[in-house]
């Protein structure tokens, strides 16, 4: 039972969010010349000192706890910890990191928090420069969790609590000469913690950079930039309102002079006053496309010319308007690829370096992403600038989430104040940014005054940005229809509703959560078809696990419930399309793939005829280059360049790829891949990035008709319980009572450990088990006894001899002793004197539930058949909803590289649309599995029962066996969401009656897989 503290304090009380804080306004970098001022970098600034670095630290676990006069200039703490700034202090061993989706980890009281409420008491000192003197000093914390009070030289300053944007106090008055102490106490929990209940760790501390400004008595506190494009969005006006702050005393005359500067340096305009609106002729245009920044440099003079104060920022000329139900940049409608991004560090929790903001701007570009969703809260000030640069469009959303008390507060007035105070300093810091696109009101507080307030307090402060807020999509405090997870069908209703003329767009759909990231195609079906929907934000950028170390020596990365959290939301953290390191997932293929800027269709393809489409906004196609590759059963046999075309935004147009009628052998295919990749080095990604890519398969005749393999005698002996096959360099043996192969050897060398049984399992993926929220797939199949299936042999028929073919037919059931239901199968073994092995199989499954996971079989292989080698999609894993991404060809990696090591372990790198793959050892032999026509496969050094046990990575025991499943059909993995069961219909098993073969055949080190592949079989009666 959660006890709360009633005191009316500070951090109790919604109307107090904050004592003695400046005003909100942009980063000021205080530059002491335009030079400095022209890097627009405020570390260079000699009038910034960065506060970052060790502190002394000491924790408790109540606010009575800590020490009472800690801030005191006497006080020794000397024994105290020290504690790196910015940092987590649950990420450093203090208290537990607490993970949660929706709710707190404790029972909601608004605005009262538990008296267990951590407390963590922070002192360190400084000393300010001699040239400092007679100047202003203000000293900014960017972000602290979730509230902090702080004292200079011992004295009280101020209090603030929002934990996303910074809290600045001038402590002017509080400075002496010399060494100086700052001393802050920080919660865990204020009121402020109901306005933050956001789907991300919990974690505590000054988590952001501190520093100390320093600025002249009369000096620029603040400016806005705003950009207006004429009626042909070419000529533009620059508004530029600077703030000049003096003294009270302080009646000298001041002047603002700015200067823009365009991309290259040179000089654009000079103009002069605080509000001043001039002509820029033709300036080039910002879009996420064309990142083209100027600079503008403001500086403040006093009556005698001499420059007092130096500011400056980035400037973006480009204009935002809803028009047609559409959002236009520059006039232009855009479609946003978009992904939601908290900000997370698997060592470092919500600290969060230049570096990896870089990186993950980087990764977002290389994968065709041109936009994300700062969910859910302002992010540091860093990244907008970085996101200006390099070019993607922004939603910048407030930090306000009240989901696990749902629209309580968002109607309450006692709390209107504290929402309208995240909005405005949202705004106030970040409103210079030309990537910012939208204002987001926050996220999941269902829909109240408090936000019409803050919608209306926006729009009337900056009317140039539309206002977005999902839980509002019926109500008129958001300029955009935005909705979560909405199913096609649903998405179909509001763009067939006259009466809805706002732009429609998914704030959040494509649940990453492990295995995940299906049916993203269909999405961008209907996203291109309707000019209304303007794009879709996957959920979400990156898994957040916590690195650590389990007792054996072995990393992994946690999540809720791993640290003795009473109240978590377990593996849901984990639902990003990067792993924490960064590394993509194999749902981040199928993004690149589908949101690839180029669209290409086939005209005449047998003729190398095909149309291309560029579907960027603002960039012609020139800036890539075109290449092609003409592959035989994924061998190169022909290639060439397209080079660059001069193909305009949003044209089309048609090519002929030169490529000569091929000498195609019998039973072979050909596949067409064209490319089109970066011609230069970017600021994103080097020359030779492939930017887009298409593969068509192309009709060819081959050169000769297909002859059938040549087939060596047979010998049977059938001894009791086991009947021998024996041909040409190999040997097989079915086991009666097993109803297989229980020994299949080339060359003397044993093939098989466990032989082919029907196989309908699989480890549940995130999606499957829904999240444990509701009746998941995963649920109806455990009530069915999917995962402990047991197989009774009903007969086996006597092997049945016909020239150079062995016929054994094997009926049996599987079903679960304790559940109604099962399956009833006929396995025929079809054994040819060439070596191959025909498993046909017939099912008829008798069993209720919406789908199945699988319909195939399942082997295992002795260790040692380490090269696996395959001719079907790829490279990465693939299935049935998401495999646009995965082109047919020919790829080799050992087992261990076929795992795809997903956080919360689960069913995973299965290829599909295999045509035939190749297990073999070191010598060459092995075994080769030939689809008929394709299969599904995967190959493991885990079992599917491993996998389904397993709750973490550094669980699984890597088996020196191979579990080989080849299947007929294999369902999707679903994308929609992961609480409930939402693989889409059209890729489902619904139980019935199925029929497939397989065939098997053991390999020499003289063999070719692919050449025996497209042989046929010998011609057989049957």
């Amino acid at each position: 039972m959660t006890t709360f503290n009633t005191e009316r304090c500070d951090w109790q009380d919604p109307a107090v969010y904050g004592r003695n804080k400046r005003p909100p306004h942009v980063p000021l970098g205080a530059y002491p010349d335009v030079e400095t001022a022209l890097t627009c970098d405020r570390t260079r600034s000699l009038y910034i000192i960065s506060l970052n670095g060790a502190w002394q630290f000491h924790f408790s676990e109540t606010v009575e706890g800590a020490p009472k006069d800690f801030f005191a200039e006497v006080f020794d703490a000397s024994g105290w910890d020290e504690i790196d700034v910015p940092s987590n202090w649950q990420m450093r061993g203090y208290g537990q990191p607490v993970y949660k989706n929706i709710g707190w980890p404790f029972e909601p009281d608004p605005p009262f928090v538990p008296e267990r409420n951590e407390t963590g008491c922070y002192r360190r000192t400084f000393t300010i420069p001699d040239e400092w003197a007679g100047r202003r000093v203000f000293i900014s914390f960017e972000g602290v969790d979730s509230a902090m009070h702080l004292w200079i030289n011992g004295v009280e300053v101020g209090y603030s609590q929002g934990s996303r944007l910074p809290a600045e106090f001038d402590v002017t008055e509080y400075l002496r000469p010399g060494e100086n102490t700052v001393a802050v106490r920080v919660l865990r929990y204020c009121d402020g913690t109901y306005l933050e209940d956001q789907d991300t760790w919990r974690l505590s501390g000054i988590h952001r950079d501190v520093r100390l400004i320093s600025k002249p008595v009369t000096h620029i506190g603040d400016f806005r930039v705003r950009t207006d494009l004429d009626a042909d969005y070419k000529d533009a006006t620059l508004h530029v309102r600077t703030e000049v702050v003096t003294a009270d005393n302080d009646d000298s005359d001041h002047t603002v002079e700015s200067t823009l500067y365009d991309p290259n340096g040179a000089f654009a305009a000079t103009f002069s006053g605080t509000e001043q609106s001039i002509p820029i002729a033709d300036p080039l245009k910002w879009t996420a496309e064309t990142p083209y920044l100027y600079t503008l440099v403001l500086v403040l003079k006093d009556k005698a010319g001499a420059v007092v104060d130096v500011e400056s920022c980035h400037v973006g000329f480009r204009t935002i308007e809803v028009v047609d139900s559409q959002v236009c940049i520059n006039g232009v409608p855009v479609k946003f690829k978009g992904v939601n991004r908290h900000d997370h560090d698997d060592r470092n929790g919500a600290v969060v370096s230049v570096e990896s903001m870089i990186r993950d701007i980087k990764l977002m570009k290389q994968f065709n992403f041109n936009a994300v969703r700062t969910s859910h809260y302002p992010n540091d000030s860093r990244w907008y600038d970085l996101c200006d640069e390099y070019g993607l469009y922004v939603i910048d959303e407030a930090n306000v989430e009240t989901h696990g008390v749902e629209g309580a507060l968002s109607n309450d007035p006692a709390w209107a104040d504290a929402y309208l105070d995240r909005a405005v300093r949202m705004v106030e810091r970040d409103k210079n940014h030309p990537s910012i696109i939208f204002w987001s009101l926050g996220n999941e507080s269902g829909y109240g005054p408090n936000h019409d307030a803050m919608a209306e307090w926006i729009r009337s402060n900056d009317p140039t940005r539309p206002v977005h807020y999902e839980g509002a999509f019926r109500g008129p405090a958001t300029d955009v229809v935005s909705r979560m997870y909405a199913a096609p069908e649903h998405i179909l209703e509001v763009l067939n509703d006259e009466s809805e003329t706002r732009p429609y767009v998914l704030c959040e759909y494509a649940h990453a959560m492990g295995n995940s990231t299906g049916n993203l195609q269909d999405y961008w079906d209907l996203i291109e078809r309707y000019p209304q929907f303007i794009g879709a934000f996957v959920w979400e950028w990156i898994d957040h696990g916590i690195l650590r170390t389990d007792e054996n020596g072995r990393e992994c990365w946690a999540y809720g419930g791993d640290f003795g959290e009473a109240r978590h939301d377990g593996n849901f953290c984990c639902d990003g399309l990067v792993w924490p390191d960064r590394t993509p997932h194999p749902g981040m293929w199928e993004c690149k793939k589908v949101q690839q800027p180029v669209g290409f269709r086939p005209v005449d393809i047998r003729h190398g005829r095909i149309e291309v489409r560029n579907k960027w906004q603002f960039t012609n196609l020139s800036a890539l280059s075109g290449t092609w590759r003409l592959a035989q059963d994924g061998l190169e046999i022909q290639s060439g360049e397209i080079g660059s075309l001069d193909v305009p935004p949003g044209g089309a147009c048609e090519v002929t790829v030169p490529f000569g009628k091929p000498e195609i052998a019998p039973g072979a295919e050909c596949h067409l891949t064209v490319s089109f990749a970066l011609p230069e080095d970017t600021s994103w990604a080097e020359k030779g990035h492939a930017v887009a890519t298409e593969q068509f398969l192309v009709p060819c005749e081959p050169a000769a008709p297909a002859i059938p393999a040549a087939a060596a005698p047979l010998t049977v002996d059938e001894d009791g319980d086991r009947v021998e096959i024996a041909g040409d360099g190999f040997a097989a043996i079915v086991g009666k009572a097993a109803g297989t192969i229980t020994s299949l050897k080339s060359g003397g060398v044993e093939l098989m450990a466990d032989g082919p049984q029907p196989n309908f399992w699989r480890a549940p993926t995130d999606n499957d088990r829904g999240g444990g929220w509701g009746h998941s797939f995963a649920a109806h199949w455990r009530e069915i006894g999917l995962d402990r299936l047991e197989q009774t042999i009903e007969s086996v028929g006597a092997p049945e001899l016909e020239q150079d073919v062995v016929r054994i037919v094997v009926r049996s059931r599987l079903a679960a002793t304790d559940c109604p239901g099962g399956f009833d199968c006929e396995t025929v073994y079809t054994i040819h004197g060439t070596g191959d092995i025909v498993v046909g199989g017939k099912v008829n499954a008798d069993v209720d539930v919406p789908s199945l996971p699988r319909v195939g079989l399942r082997m295992m292989l002795p260790g040692g058949f380490e090269r696996f080698a395959w001719y079907g999609r790829g490279p990465h894993e693939c299935y049935w909803d998401r495999k646009t991404s995965a082109h047919v060809g020919r790829y080799e990696c050992t087992v261990d590289e076929l795992h795809t090591p997903y956080i919360f372990p689960s069913e995973n790198g299965t290829r599909a649309d295999v045509r035939w793959a190749a297990l073999t050892n070191d010598n060459g032999v092995g075994l080769l599995v030939v689809g008929m026509p394709l299969v599904y496969i995967s190959a493991q050094h885990h079992t599917i029962e491993d996998l389904d046990r397993a709750t973490h990575t550094n669980e699984l025991a890597r088996r020196d066996e191979i579990t080989l499943c080849v299947d007929h059909m294999h369902m999707g993995v679903g994308g929609d969401d992961s609480w409930s069961p939402r693989t889409r219909p059209e890729y489902l098993i619904r139980p019935g009656s199925f029929a497939y073969q397989v065939r098997l055949r053991p390999l020499t080190a003289s063999d070719d897989p692919a050449g025996l592949a497209r042989t046929p079989l010998p011609v057989t009666a049957k």
